[in-house]
């Protein structure tokens, strides 16, 4: 399913049929007991949380074969990869990143992401309210499905 996913000219489905494929391939890495599959913080995959005035840094260690399906995000913000190698699919494509490098990721994108070596990937989020909780920021900052973004965002 991943192979099909990261194989296939993302770029040339439409939103919808990209949409489909990231969703059931969660629900499929979700059902799975591989633990090469993020499902959150954990021992393989590692999560640090960095708080500066009005922003919020979000840094995983990624493992070699490891898989995320990131969450959508409501606000555009900058990612970083300082280790390694990833390939990331979105509805724009497929590339694959070396580090060091960065990328401004646009409001509501999903990414499927599959670390090639070992990695460390950073997200810098707006933190306007300085708030440290991050189940809190989260919620803010993410939707669990596209319903929920087009319905916070009014798309």
């Amino acid at each position: 399913m991943l192979e099909q996913l990261i194989e296939t000219n993302t770029s040339n489905l439409s939103t919808t049929e990209f949409r489909s494929k990231v969703a059931s391939l969660e629900e499929h890495m979700l059902a799975s007991d591989d633990p090469n599959i993020v499902k959150g913080n954990s021992d393989m995959f590692p999560l640090t949380h960095s708080f500066s005035e009005g922003v919020y840094i979000r840094e995983m260690s990624m493992k070699k074969g490891g898989v995320v399906i990131g969450k959508i995000h409501n606000i555009s913000h900058t990612w970083f990869l300082m280790k390694g190698i990833i390939i990331v699919a979105t509805d724009q494509g497929v590339e694959e990143f070396v580090a060091p490098t960065y990328v401004n990721a646009i409001a509501g994108a999903k990414r499927v992401i599959r670390a090639i070596e070992d990695a460390v990937f950073i997200n810098v989020h707006p933190n306007p309210n300085n708030i440290t909780n991050t189940d809190e920021l989260e919620n803010i900052l993410t939707c669990k499905n596209y319903e929920e973004y087009e319905k916070i965002n009014n798309k």
